[in-house]
């Protein structure tokens, strides 16, 4: 089993809307001085692009912030075996189709879903998946 306790989280969000969420995702891991970097990757209008960044990326745990249809976080999901926890994200219907969305993720492509608009639980799920917390 690899240790990822040095850490670094990578948040994606699925357009520049999602901003405040995204933020209150970054104070949570800068508090505990974890290594982050914020992308803006729609899995819709840019899939290529979603793919060659997870491909690259060093992240150790990816944050998806999305919203209605909100796919961004099962993309990443099945383009990776690293942990992705979803941030749905209220648009439409009160948040509950991106809930639902992340919930209903097919076996063998796990998603963690937090509540709605709560970057600060992701973060935290994110911390405690690095053995930060």
């Amino acid at each position: 089993m690899s240790d990822v306790r040095s850490g670094k989280v990578a948040i994606i969000m699925g357009s520049e809307s999602d901003r405040k969420v995204a933020e209150d995702a970054v104070r949570v891991l800068e508090e505990h001085r974890v290594t982050y970097e914020v992308q803006v990757i729609s899995a819709h209008r840019n899939p290529v692009i979603l793919e060659e960044y997870i491909k690259k990326s060093d992240a150790d745990v990816f944050i998806a912030i999305a919203g209605l249809s909100a796919a961004l976080p099962g993309a990443i999901a099945s383009r990776t075996k690293k942990p992705v926890i979803g941030v749905p994200i209220n648009v439409k219907l009160d948040g509950l189709d991106a809930v639902l969305s992340m919930m209903q993720m097919p076996s063998g492509i796990p998603v963690a879903t937090v509540g709605i608009d709560n970057g600060k639980n992701a973060a935290y799920l994110a911390l405690r998946i690095l053995g930060k917390v």
